[in-house]
């Protein structure tokens, strides 16, 4: 790719991605866009690949084949005239500081405090000043409404709570995509609500965001874009109102049915 083309509003570019494990093809040449400042939702039936793919843009999944770039970035890989060769594993976790990830199990260190999980990243990965990390953490917290937990462990704070922690100590790297991972489906029904909340103020504040999840009505207020993956590929994609009100694959038609 030369320096012109890598020059590109697009804060997520998947070219022709490729994966397997074993013999089972997960994803089958996808190609996805994301501009900066959007919201892309992505659903699907489970293991149509929703998963992978957004495992693939930070490099926690090799792919087999295809690029990624995110700002232009070549994610996991440089390359080397026609060759692709893997980053060192430094360089891969510097990346990764920059494309934030909030798990649907919510990955929180049990063993520190909702303060030191928001700090640990900014602490360990870029050897910033502690009292100044804290105070951003602090803040952060308060931002995501659990101000008032900043003392407390993962064990002392209810599924809701533990999720906006893990999205406050994404936002600690100040990263320039989040992605997200079914977040609320390890959630009690009455406790997705408020985390659908925080995203959705990230997503007014101008976040890009990539956002896998069957909450069809989060999909509908608030994505920009709207991808539809069944058996390792892209199916439909477009508008909410496209996608949801006006499919035109019968895989499409047939997946919505059954989920709203």
């Amino acid at each position: 790719m030369t320096a012109a083309e890598q020059r590109t509003d697009y804060a997520v570019d998947v070219r022709g991605v490729h994966k397997s494990f074993g013999s089972l093809k997960v994803l089958e040449g996808v190609d996805l866009k994301v501009r900066k400042g959007e919201v892309t939702v992505i659903l699907g039936p489970s293991g149509s690949g929703k998963s992978t793919l957004l495992r693939t843009l930070n490099h926690l999944e090799k792919v087999d084949r295809g690029t990624i770039r995110i700002d232009g970035e070549l994610v996991g890989y440089r390359r080397r005239g026609d060759k692709l060769h893997e980053l060192r594993t430094r360089d891969i976790l510097r990346q990764r500081a920059r494309i934030g990830f909030v798990f649907q199990n919510f990955n929180l260190f049990p063993h520190l405090t909702a303060l030191e999980n928001v700090a640990e990243a900014p602490l360990s990965a870029q050897k910033r000043v502690r009292a100044e990390v804290e105070v951003e953490a602090r803040e952060l917290l308060e931002r995501v409404g659990v101000g008032d937990k900043i003392h407390a462990y993962p064990r002392q704070l209810s599924g809701g709570q533990q999720q906006r922690v893990a999205i406050a100590r994404a936002l600690a790297l100040q990263p320039s995509v989040i992605l997200f991972d079914e977040p609320t489906s390890a959630l009690d029904p009455e406790l997705v609500g408020e985390v659908l909340e925080v995203i959705e103020d990230l997503a007014s504040g101008g976040s890009t965001l990539v956002v896998v999840t069957h909450e069809i009505g989060f999909a509908r207020q608030v994505a920009d874009n709207v991808v539809f993956m069944d058996g390792g590929v892209i199916v439909e994609q477009g508008s909410p109102a496209a996608v949801l009100d006006h499919p035109q694959h019968e895989r499409t038609r047939t997946f919505l049915s059954r989920v709203l």
